[in-house]
């Protein structure tokens, strides 16, 4: 996936250094062009002789070098498919989140327009800090992609997070942020996030979905060149830019939402969390807490099963959250709402599922086994599921375009 590609390797001052070395032999191994920009501080752990070697090319380190050119920052910048920092010390991560240019790398990122992934390593108690979270943050809204370092004993004897990842990982990660069209021309509806179905004017019924995954779906296949339509509840994360983003409340909302845009689409991907039931009335003021009362609960439509019995062409995929006898569910409702996928996950895993940011899944589909998948980040959990997807979709007409949708069942 990464042959041909050129990938821009940036490595700054910790430690970790050393790793980064493996991680350009990988990828010199993957077929890709490497390109290595150091720190001043990276030259004190590893001499760039190394990467040299390692890559072939020459390593840049001096904005003013002459060799490098009065544009090095623009030119390095507009030759990379990729650009990856490993590793991202806390210094590192504080310039890129605050937009300072006072160094090669940091002039460079801000002249870059492809996908940045930052790889954070350093001591727990530096990770744990509240500015470099909140720069982390700053760094995700940016558009910046982001790896969790590694928990174990690092080189200060501390236990606990700020392991530069392994580099056959970093490479992984890589490889699903580069960049592929294979969406292009499709429209793609994606659910994401929790309904709220109201007891009264301050109470509702909910769950714990954070809309991580859903976001990082929508994401994704805009980046594969997807028309994105997301249509979201509730959730703790920012959508990303560049999607059409419906916001709904309750289940019924996120019902209409959905079969009015579904004539369009041509992969409708459902891990929204919708809640199975809602009131069978609202109160119209906030109920006091007098006396003993008691709820009484209504099914909400399944939009799933509906989009499913008028599926057409459209690939449909679904989501299992489940706490027990998971792929026994899974392939039952496979079946019974007709889904071309579903991705079932046991949410009882403190690693996995509702709020986290990584996800162990499996890939449950109509015919051959069920694919179990690592426990990795979400967004590469989106890649894998998107993959597959666009592997039905190559063998469909598309109904998006009008060429089926006249015939969906539905009036919507």
């Amino acid at each position: 996936m990464l042959t041909g590609k050129t990938v821009l390797v940036g490595v700054t001052g910790g430690i970790a250094a050393y790793k980064a070395a493996e991680l350009v032999s990988l990828l010199v191994r993957e077929g890709t062009v490497v390109r290595v920009v150091m720190t001043a501080a990276a030259t004190r752990f590893v001499a760039p002789l190394t990467f040299a070697s390692l890559s072939g090319n020459p390593v840049a380190c001096d904005l003013f070098a002459p060799a490098a050119g009065v544009h090095a920052h623009i030119d390095l910048a507009a030759a990379a498919d990729l650009v990856v920092v490993a590793p991202a010390t806390a210094d590192f991560l504080a310039k890129a989140a605050a937009g300072l240019a006072d160094d090669l790398l940091t002039t460079l990122l801000l002249a870059c327009t492809r996908p940045v992934l930052l790889c954070p390593a350093m001591n727990t108690n530096m990770y744990r800090h509240p500015a470099v979270r909140e720069n982390l943050a700053r760094l995700a809204r940016l558009g910046y992609h982001l790896m969790e370092p590694d928990a174990g004993r690092l080189a200060c004897g501390t236990v606990g997070p700020g392991r530069l990842p392994e580099p056959a990982r970093i490479v992984e990660h890589l490889a699903a942020l580069c960049p592929r069209r294979d969406l292009a021309g499709y429209t793609v509806l994606v659910t994401a996030g929790a309904t709220r179905e109201p007891i009264d004017p301050v109470r509702f019924i909910s769950n714990r979905s954070s809309g991580k995954m859903g976001f990082a779906l929508a994401r994704a296949a805009l980046e594969r060149g997807a028309r994105v339509i997301l249509v979201s509840g509730a959730a703790e994360v920012e959508p990303p830019p560049g999607v059409e983003l419906v916001t709904v409340d309750t289940a019924e909302a996120m019902r209409s939402a959905v079969l009015s845009f579904a004539p369009e689409c041509d992969l409708i991907v459902k891990a929204a969390a919708v809640a199975d039931y809602r009131p069978a009335r609202v109160a119209d003021q906030k109920i006091k807490k007098d006396r003993e009362r008691t709820l009484e609960l209504v099914r909400n439509p399944d939009i799933l099963q509906e989009l499913g019995a008028s599926k057409g062409n459209r690939v449909l995929v679904g989501f299992a959250a489940e706490t027990e006898n998971l792929l026994e569910s899974a392939r039952a409702k496979l079946t019974k709402k007709n889904l071309d996928l579903l991705v079932a996950n046991d949410v009882s895993r403190a690693d996995s599922g509702f709020g986290s940011d990584t996800n162990l899944v499996w890939l449950v589909f109509p015919e051959g086994p069920p694919q179990e998948l690592p426990l990795m980040d979400k967004r590469l959990v989106a890649e894998r599921i998107l993959d597959e997807a666009a592997g039905i979709l190559a063998g469909r007409r598309p109904t998006g375009s009008g060429l089926t949708g006249a015939t969906d069942g539905h009036n919507h």
